[in-house]
C-alpha cells in the first residue's frame, strides 16, 4: 500500500509538473515585484491611465483573438464550418496555455484540441500551426526591420534589404510544391500518409495564403500599436513604445519563453525600447514593462472567460432552452 501511494504521488507530480512550475514562477515573480516596488505602486499606473483607456486597450487586444480565430477558420473551412464559436474557444484555450506554460510547450495543445473538436489529424494541425507561427514571426521581424530601416544611416540600402525580407513568405509559398514533391519522392512509403497530412496543413491556393498573410499582418499591427500606445501612456516615447511592444511580442514567439512570460516578456519590452532609443529612466521603463505584461495576461484571461461558454457540448440529458 505504501509503495502504491508513493507511485501514485509521483505520478500526480509528473502529470502536473508543468502547472506546478508555472505556479511557483508566477508566485515568485509576484513576490519579487512586491519586494522591489510594491504592487500598489505598479497598479497605481493603471488608475493614472484611466479606466476607459484601459478597457479600450483590452477590447482592442481581445479583438485580435477574433482575427486569429478567423485565420484558423479560413485554414480549415470545411471542418470548422458553422462552429466558429467552438473554434474561438479552442483558440483562446490554446492561447492561454501558450502564455502560461514554459518554452512554448503550450503549442502542443493546438493540434490536440483541433483533433478533439474537429477531427483534424495531428500532423495536419501541427503543419498549419507551424505555417501560422512562421507568419507571426515574419510579421514581427518585418515590423522591427521597418523601424530599424527608418532610423538607418543608409536608408536606401536598408529598405532594399527590408523589401527582400518582406517577400520571403511569398517565396516560401512558391517553393512549397517542389519541396513536397521532392519529399514524396525520397521519403519511405511508410511516411507517405504523414507527408500528405502535412501537405494538407499548408495553404492550398495563392488566395488562401494571401488571406492568412494579410490577417496575420493586421492582427499584429493592431496588437503592437495598442501596446505601443499603452507604453506611451506609461511614460515612454512613441518610438520606444513601438520598440518595446515588438520586443515583448518577439519574446513570446521565440522558444525562450518563461511560464506566463514571467520575466521574459518585460525583459523583451525593456530590450526593444532600449534598441529604439528610449530616454526613459530605468524605473519607469521597468514599471511600464510589467504593466504592459499584465495587460497582455488580463486580455488573455478576458478572452478565455468570454469564450468558455461558446461551443460547449450539451449533455445528453440537457434539453435545449
Amino acid at each position: 500500500m505504501k509503495s502504491y501511494a508513493l507511485a501514485s504521488g509521483q505520478s500526480w507530480f509528473m502529470r502536473n509538473r508543468m502547472t506546478l512550475l508555472t505556479v511557483v514562477m508566477v508566485a515568485g515573480y509576484a513576490a519579487f515585484i512586491e519586494w522591489l516596488w510594491g504592487w500598489s505602486s505598479i497598479l497605481s499606473s493603471w488608475s493614472e491611465i484611466g479606466v476607459l483607456r484601459v478597457f479600450f486597450a483590452l477590447a482592442l487586444l481581445t479583438s485580435t483573438y477574433v482575427l486569429r480565430t478567423w485565420r484558423i477558420h479560413d485554414y480549415f473551412p470545411a471542418e470548422t464550418s458553422g462552429r466558429f464559436s467552438t473554434l474561438f474557444r479552442v483558440t483562446q484555450i490554446h492561447n492561454l496555455l501558450n502564455i502560461m506554460l514554459p518554452f512554448r510547450s503550450g503549442e502542443t495543445s493546438f493540434p490536440l484540441l483541433m483533433r478533439t473538436e474537429f477531427a483534424i489529424p495531428l500532423a495536419r494541425g501541427a503543419s498549419a500551426l507551424l505555417v501560422m507561427r512562421l507568419l507571426d514571426l515574419h510579421a514581427l521581424l518585418a515590423a522591427a526591420g521597418l523601424g530599424l530601416a527608418l532610423s538607418a544611416a543608409e536608408r536606401g540600402v536598408a529598405f532594399v534589404i527590408w523589401g527582400f525580407f518582406l517577400l520571403l513568405p511569398a517565396v516560401a509559398f512558391a517553393l512549397r510544391c517542389p519541396l513536397m514533391k521532392t519529399l514524396h519522392r525520397v521519403a519511405p512509403a511508410k511516411a507517405e500518409r504523414l507527408l500528405t497530412e502535412i501537405e494538407e496543413g499548408l495553404p492550398a491556393t495563392p488566395m488562401k495564403f494571401l488571406r492568412a498573410w494579410l490577417v496575420t499582418i493586421v492582427n499584429w499591427l493592431v496588437k503592437v500599436l495598442v501596446l505601443a500606445w499603452a507604453l506611451r501612456l506609461m511614460g515612454l516615447s512613441l518610438s520606444a513604445g513601438f520598440g518595446g511592444a515588438l520586443g515583448g511580442e518577439l519574446s513570446s514567439v521565440l522558444p525562450l519563453h518563461a511560464p506566463g512570460g514571467v520575466g521574459t516578456y518585460p525583459a523583451g519590452i525593456a530590450a526593444g525600447a532600449t534598441a529604439f532609443g528610449t530616454t526613459t529612466d530605468a524605473e519607469t521603463l521597468a514599471k511600464a514593462s510589467v504593466n504592459a505584461h499584465l495587460l497582455i495576461i488580463v486580455s488573455a484571461l478576458t478572452g478565455t472567460a468570454i469564450s468558455l461558454p461558446f461551443g460547449r457540448k450539451r449533455h445528453p440529458k440537457e434539453s435545449p432552452v
